[in-house]
């Protein structure tokens, strides 16, 4: 077969044959090019450990950190050239580290292995796009707060099964979702503290013979302490994972929040206004606001899905140490973080401009017979009796409510009466939804005055 036949068979792209192929499936530079500062502050810290241990003269390393200066400053101002064919962006910078001081660049890699180092920048990333997480999810809390001790008594519906359950507050809704944000956030600290070792000094996956101080390089990264086992160092993705974890649940909550807000803000509910910054127009039918922002975010969750998925399956098989199935790890996370932020940019966006309709909250809480519970607790604290008697009685008189098409308050007092003889007058009061909400007291209730006590809470604790 010749050459052409060949080449041809390979098609298209791949028309040069093998060659482009490998190229192609073996280079990261397309993507991991987004560790360069990463990969220049890890590199900077090796070239001060190696001088400091001897290890190479401090004249060499203080021209490997001031090219790799130049380097970075290179790559943030758009000037660098990346080659595919230097594969990644370890030896990217090495090269025209190289070609600015000369063979000398060549020692930066004495006591390190590509393995060691890609798992130090990735760590370093990861742990970058946690503090930006955790920040964000800090600002989004303060949209919610705002929004909570605005209507920390504006009562509306609570549901269960999406319909109308108990009458509860906008203030106490929106803490609810402070409550889920911050427990993202909690998981995304947990998974900092654990993953922040540093893996540098690890080398390809049994260390080193060259006297180096790995507890050096650790702090000057900020991380801890070094990874305590050269082969766990390199082959370790647990951190990556974990942050997949912790975005992937913080997705979940983002998109239960954009699906309340795309039924809370149809004409049918019109509990929310969203502003015109997140909502666009039907290019036929110009009655429409659509809710766009919150349903690309409830969209876009399933690509941070699919992200953790993916790792996990890549990950599954491996045996230690490292193997160049990892090098797909990167594009997933890439990919998970971009999109968790802008979900995260654009909730918060969402929840500071949105406006609450309170008269059709209100009017929404009072249908629905929905403080049938507090008729029933009535019953058991003022006739004692039996909750199963008291949920009987409250089912029967909720049932004339229907048959009448009134709603429990404007049941007389004899058609109360009717069902059970000890129902009093006093019995109205615990109708009204603003008693209901009143009365629940408990730690964590609707209550407004609990709700501000919450809000008080979290304002404090965010800052």
């Amino acid at each position: 077969m010749t050459d052409q036949s060949s080449n041809a068979m390979w098609g298209g792209r791949f028309a040069a044959g093998p060659d482009a192929i490998m190229e192609a499936i073996n280079a990261s530079i397309s993507f991991d090019k987004r560790l360069a500062a990463q990969d220049i502050a890890g590199s900077r810290a090796h070239a001060a450990m190696l001088a400091a241990t001897g290890i190479v003269e401090a004249n060499e390393a203080e021209a490997m950190r001031e090219g790799l200066l130049t380097v970075l400053s290179e790559i943030e101002a758009g000037d660098f050239a990346f080659s595919t064919a230097l594969e990644d962006i370890h030896m990217n910078v090495e090269a025209r580290l190289k070609e600015i001081i000369g063979p000398s660049a060549g020692r930066l890699h004495t006591a390190r292995s590509r393995n060691d180092q890609v798992a130090t920048d990735f760590r370093l990333w990861v742990r970058d796009q946690i503090d930006a997480a955790v920040e964000g999810l800090d600002a989004l809390s303060r949209s919610l707060l705002a929004q909570a001790e605005a209507g920390a008594d504006w009562v509306m519906p609570g549901f269960t099964h999406l319909q109308t359950a108990q009458p509860v507050t906008w203030g106490h809704h929106m803490m609810a979702y402070v409550e889920m944000f911050q427990r993202d956030a909690s998981r995304f600290r947990d998974a900092r503290a654990r993953m922040n070792e540093c893996p540098l000094g690890a080398a390809a996956l049994a260390g080193t013979s060259f006297p180096i101080d790995r507890e050096m390089t650790a702090q000057a990264l900020g991380f801890d302490r070094p990874c305590a086992n050269s082969l766990d160092a390199v082959s370790d993705r647990d951190f990556a994972l974990e942050f997949l974890s912790a975005a992937s649940i913080c997705a979940m909550h983002l998109s239960r929040f954009a699906e309340e807000l795309v039924i809370w803000s149809s004409a049918q509910f019109r509990f929310v206004a969203l502003s015109d910054r997140f909502s666009t127009g039907s290019s036929i039918m110009p009655q429409k606001k659509n809710p766009d922002a919150a349903e690309l975010i409830r969209a876009k969750i399933g690509r941070i899905f699919g992200a953790n998925v993916a790792l996990m399956t890549v990950m599954k098989g491996l045996p230690l140490a490292y193997s160049k199935d990892m090098q797909e790890d990167k594009e997933q996370v890439f990919d998970a973080a971009d999109n968790l932020m802008l979900a995260l940019a654009a909730m918060t966006g969402m929840v500071g401009d949105m406006t609450a309709n309170r008269d059709a909250l209100r009017a929404a809480a009072a249908s629905g017979f929905s403080t049938a519970t507090d008729l029933a607790d009535w019953l058991v604290r003022e006739l004692n009796l039996p909750f199963r008697d008291a949920h009987h009685v409250t089912g029967t008189l909720v049932a004339m409510a229907e048959s009448k098409g009134c709603d429990l308050p404007d049941l007389s007092l004899a058609d109360m009466r009717s069902v059970h003889e000890g129902i009093t007058e006093a019995v109205f009061d615990v109708l009204g939804v603003e008693n209901s909400v009143a009365s629940r007291m408990s730690y964590g209730g609707t209550a407004p005055e609990q709700v501000r006590a919450q809000v008080a809470r979290w304002t404090e604790k965010l800052g």
